[in-house]
């Protein structure tokens, strides 16, 4: 069952290193967080995934890695100056701040109860940072507030250098920022997160199929990944609540330990964000309202040779929070378990591919150096096997290091013991984390064997 509250998750995490609080021991600081050595494992293997699924395994996306720090007239004409903004009311009674459009009565301060409450006032969401050595009013910039911008502004670029031809995706996966007013729900709002995010550039009049058909791919992906399809749901995004470039949005849904909550966004951005950055925009009979772009050097156009005629693409993006993909395989991961003697574990049944460690080798006496040498010369031949972590867990103690890798997710726990170096073929006792099973294998045997479980 997956875990029932956001404290079992903050507990686990800090005791088992995969994330702490960001600057703690100067009492932290709202919405920062530090990815522990666990951590930034199972960070790295949910990445890895998204791009082996978005690369890799496609014929028809490239990747990039745009700069975090951009010309400010990124922001100027992709419309975040003018709409990134969140409405927010202050109580003057218990001080609160709270976004209006979430607010139950824009009057009432959902806190306390106290009518003592301001208007909603726009707060715009980007943080401004300096570039150059003077501070004044055309010096500033922008920290990223999401990836998808330098995709768009390197449309040409990739176009140009891979000769790729409609339908076409761009992925990335990068750091964003976000001056959120009320993180909160741990690593479910923060203000620096990651974002996985596809750009898919199609044909006017395909992007309706190709909108549904990502949305199921998205879907899927997240299945591979270990959520249970219960706990996942669509949200049909309609009328006000859409951003201003979609034409239509789906966000898929989590059970978090907080309640159902975004945590992929599938858009519709038709030829908004292109369209937004190239000049001589009158030229497209673009169908989206865009503002008039005065600066851009770029046509972000291709041509349609069957109509002899050049034209903007339309856009679906699939963007998923990275940090909030942690949280969700997390949440998923998370089970307890009343065992036969009557005791019980904590286990994260991560699928093997996410797991931040994915093999322990044990010795069973520390202070054997027999059993040592065997046990540290297989971790070494594992660990050039290229599937991940492998850890050598030189504790002494078999029984308490295999709560303690139950516990941190890794699939497959091997001690190396006195038979190990006394019997014919070095036979090593290999055990399911999930089953708590254990059979015997030769040594020799054990890369096959690691290989097997992990590749197929």
């Amino acid at each position: 069952m997956p875990a029932k509250t956001m404290d079992e998750l903050v507990s686990l995490c800090k005791r088992r290193g995969f994330i702490f609080q960001g600057s703690e021991i100067y009492g932290g600081m709202q919405g920062a967080y530090d990815y522990g050595p666990l951590g930034v494992e199972l960070k790295n293997n949910v990445k890895a995934a998204w791009w082996r699924a978005m690369v890799y395994e496609r014929d028809d996306v490239e990747g990039l890695d745009a700069s975090i720090v951009q010309n400010k007239l990124v922001y100027k004409y992709s419309g975040h100056e003018d709409t990134f903004t969140d409405p927010m009311v202050d109580c003057h009674e218990c001080k609160s701040r709270m976004r209006a459009d979430h607010m139950k009565d824009i009057k009432v301060c959902d806190n306390c109860g106290s009518e003592n409450v301001t208007e909603p006032r726009d707060f715009n969401l980007m943080f401004k940072t300096n570039v150059g050595p003077m501070v004044d009013d055309d010096s500033y910039t922008y920290l990223r507030p999401e990836t998808a911008q330098g995709i768009f502004t390197n449309f040409k670029n990739v176009v140009d250098s891979t000769s790729r031809a409609l339908p076409f995706g761009i992925a990335q996966i990068g750091k964003s920022f976000r001056n959120e007013i009320t993180p909160r729900n741990f690593i479910f709002r923060v203000r620096e997160f990651e974002q996985m995010e596809l750009e898919f550039f199609c044909k006017p009049g395909e992007d309706e199929k190709w909108h549904d058909t990502w949305v199921k791919l998205r879907k899927q992906w997240w299945l591979d990944q270990g959520l249970a399809e219960e706990n996942i749901e669509f949200e049909y995004v309609t009328g006000d609540d859409l951003a201003h470039y979609s034409k239509s949005t789906v966000d898929i849904l989590y059970k978090f330990p907080h309640g159902f909550e975004e945590l992929e966004g599938v858009a519709n951005r038709t030829d908004y964000d292109l369209g937004s950055h190239t000049k001589a925009q009158e030229e497209f009979g673009l169908s989206a309202s865009v503002k008039k772009n005065e600066h851009s050097t770029a046509k972000l156009a291709v041509r349609d040779l069957a109509e002899n005629k050049w034209e903007v693409p339309f856009c679906i993006e699939p963007s998923a929070g990275l940090d909030r993909g942690v949280l969700a395989v997390m949440t998923e991961a998370y089970t307890e378990e009343k065992l036969e003697n009557g005791t019980s574990r904590i286990v994260l049944k991560f699928k093997p591919h996410l797991a931040p460690i994915k093999v322990a080798i044990m010795p069973l006496k520390k202070n054997k150096p027999e059993i040592v040498a065997l046990a540290k010369e297989l971790k070494n031949k594992l660990q050039k096997l290229g599937l991940g972590r492998i850890l050598y867990e030189n504790t002494g103690n078999v029984g308490k290091g295999y709560r303690r890798h139950d516990e941190v997710g890794t699939p497959i726990c091997v001690t190396v013991d006195f038979d190990s170096i006394e019997q014919q073929g070095a036979p090593v006792t290999v055990r399911d984390r999930d089953t708590m099973e254990q059979i015997t294998i030769p040594a020799a045997d054990l890369p096959a064997y690691v290989i097997n479980y992990f590749i197929t």
